[in-house]
């Protein structure tokens, strides 16, 4: 346990690493509690302090913005995948439940 990354750690980690993705192609796959769970492909606009912003497709052409905090990637609330391999980009989840 002494090794163990303290989860505000955790949470720079995740910034820094979507600061260097900002303007990148991401799929989102949100729980939303109530069993309901939204998946939406989008760029990532801005990694601000606190939260980051994904620019979402809707239908007919428009866009909508959703924000999200680093803490809800770390929790596994919100998953973010690579859109070209499909990969998850941060697997924290695991390491959080052993």
């Amino acid at each position: 346990m002494e090794n163990e990354i303290p989860p505000v750690n955790r949470v720079d980690e995740i910034r820094d690493e979507l600061k260097s993705l900002e303007g990148k192609r991401l799929r989102v796959k949100a729980n939303m509690g109530r069993s309901r769970i939204v998946e939406r492909t989008g760029t990532l606009v801005h990694a601000h302090p606190s939260l980051f912003i994904v620019e979402v497709e809707e239908r007919r052409g428009r866009t909508a913005r959703q924000s999200y905090q680093y803490v809800d990637v770390l929790t596994g609330t919100v998953e973010l995948f690579d859109i070209e391999t499909g990969e998850r980009l941060f697997d924290f989840v695991e390491s959080v439940a052993e």
